[in-house]
């Protein structure tokens, strides 16, 4: 019984909401900015695996089943950017110049580091896109030979980082332009950062989230001339 009860999809589907609802719960009731929603699901996910000696294997049942939503959700994205193409023409060539070196940022230091550090030429694929969204992530490193889990991984540290830390990185550099604010956070950690970015002000959210899709669209394209 308990096997059936763990191996079934249901198991994981009903874990993974659970966790995000209660993480989102502890987030709204303590105010603590550490308290990333994303980051303590994940943690009560793998608790709860443990305390249950339930194999990841027999979760990811449940998981393979919510990721079939990313590929829906990259789509939307394009949805996204017409809702936002009156600020999209008023600041193209800033948003098109910040994307671009954010971009060549992260590829460039990524790639810096793994040559830095003999990293595995599988590895560095797989780390390459951290800083898009996760759909179009994992299909990067999957196109390049990465493994998926470590895209994955990648791409929710960034953006875990990126939405704890974003308005102390802004006082830190004296970032006070929130257009500059939004592009920058949603080029280095995608959706996440975008949800914090909405947080700090509409602007700072709507320029986030153009960024992030940008940023998508062309990573994917310059990555093809590494």
């Amino acid at each position: 019984m308990r096997d059936i009860l763990f191996s079934s999809p249901f198991f994981g589907i009903v874990l993974t909401c659970a966790a995000w609802s209660v993480a989102q719960w502890i987030q709204k009731r303590t105010g603590c900015f550490l308290l990333n929603p994303l980051a303590v699901a994940v943690a009560l996910i793998l608790s709860v695996l443990a305390a249950l000696r339930v194999p990841y294997e027999d979760y990811q049942q449940g998981g393979d089943v919510l990721s079939l939503l990313l590929g829906p959700v990259t789509a939307v994205l394009a949805l996204n950017i017409y809702r936002q193409r009156q600020l999209l023409k008023e600041y193209f060539f800033p948003v098109l110049a910040g994307c671009f070196t954010g971009c060549l940022t992260s590829l460039g230091s990524i790639l810096l580091l793994c040559k830095l550090l003999s990293v595995d030429s599988v590895i560095a694929s797989s780390l390459l896109p951290k800083s898009v969204t996760t759909a179009i992530a994992v299909a990067i490193s999957d196109s390049n030979g990465g493994i998926q889990g470590i895209t994955v991984t990648a791409v929710l540290v960034a953006g875990v980082i990126g939405a704890i830390f974003a308005p102390l990185f802004a006082k830190l550099f004296r970032v006070t332009d929130p257009v500059a604010e939004g592009v920058a956070i949603g080029a280095c950690s995608h959706a996440l950062g975008t949800s914090k970015a909405m947080e700090i002000g509409a602007l700072q959210g709507a320029m986030s989230s153009i960024a992030l899709c940008v940023c998508g669209i062309m990573t994917s394209i310059i990555i093809m001339f590494f």
